[in-house]
Parts: structure tokens; sequence; C-alpha cells
């Protein structure tokens, strides 16, 4: 007999598959509240890092672009899988002007063993209390959720990822990078 939690879990990636064949964009909401808009200025954010700097602000990235993932625990399977594709593909992100930078709700030490455990050579950024998970719609109660926000070197959000699969994120945000570094130019 199947669960009511299984047809459920089951109607919803069925929903969600559907949207992304569709290229839905969201518009407004996600699971973990108001997105912030795209082609507007991204919410300007400084956060505690696991790299020795102290904190790190978007705007210290004016000139790059980034590319924010929110992610929900250091150690788990998806979120392991998903920053080990980025840091694979660093080389390609580099090559392209981008800043990796990686938020949860952990603290800068679970970080800093998440780093070197897996050799993530990017920031981790520790958002211990949620607020810029809140502002980028990416919490639920105490965690981030996995959405991918790509701003471009103005400070501008061009992109919004959702439903992210993280065997082949990477390879989605190299791609839409692409089109969006070429429409730029």
């Amino acid at each position: 007999m199947i669960s009511r939690r299984t047809v459920v879990s089951i109607l919803l990636a069925s929903c969600l598959t559907l949207l992304m064949g569709l290229n839905f964009t969201p518009t407004a909401q996600a699971l973990g509240g108001k997105l912030p808009a795209i082609n507007e200025p991204a919410p300007e954010f400084t956060l505690p890092t696991n790299t020795g700097d102290g904190n790190v602000s978007l705007s210290d990235y004016r000139g790059k672009w980034v590319v924010l993932y929110f992610y929900p625990k250091d150690f788990t399977s998806g979120c392991t899988l998903e920053a080990r594709r980025f840091q694979q593909d660093s080389p390609k992100y580099m090559e392209r002007n981008v800043q990796i930078l990686g938020v949860s709700a952990d603290d800068v030490e679970s970080h800093a063993e998440f780093c070197d455990s897996e050799g993530l050579k990017f920031p981790l950024l520790a958002d211990t209390d949620g607020e810029v998970s809140k502002a980028y719609g990416s919490w639920m109660g105490f965690v981030s959720l996995r959405h991918t926000f790509i701003i471009d070197p103005k400070g501008t959000l061009r992109e919004v990822f959702l439903g992210v699969r993280p065997a082949i994120h990477s390879t989605e945000v190299l791609a839409r990078l692409d089109e969006l570094q070429v429409k730029s130019s």
C-alpha cells in the first residue's frame, strides 16, 4: 500500500516536472516565501564565511557574476553532491568571471569542516538566523531550501532556480550563465 506522503510527493514531483518542461518562471512565491524580482537589484547581505576572511557581502563581488546557492545542510547527500559539482566545475566558472557562494544555516565551523572534507575552494556563508535566506524566499523554519540565484556584475538578479537537482544543477547554471552573458555583452 502506498502511503499518503508518497502520493503527495509523487504529485508534487510530477507538477514540478511539468512546470519545468513548460519553462515556468516563478514570479513571486516559492515554498520558502516571496522571491526577489528578476531584473531588480538582488537583496544585499553580509554574512560570516568559513574562509577566514570574516564577513562577506554581496557588494564585495561587484564587477563579477555571482552564483548564490542556498542549500539545507552540510554533509547531507544532496548538498554534498551539489557542492562537489560546483567545485568540479569551478574552472569553468572562473573562465566566466563568476564567484560561487553557498549559503546554509550551518555555522562557520561546520562550513569549514565541510569544505575541508570535500575539498571545496569557494566560500560557504553562515546564515544561522535565516535572515538572508528569508530575503531570497529560501527559508523553511530552520533550514535554507535548495534554491540558486544568478546575479550580474552590477548586482541585478538575473535568474532563479527552484526544484534544483544536485547531480546536474551546476551544468544547468553554466548553460544559463552562457545565455545571460551573451545577452549582456
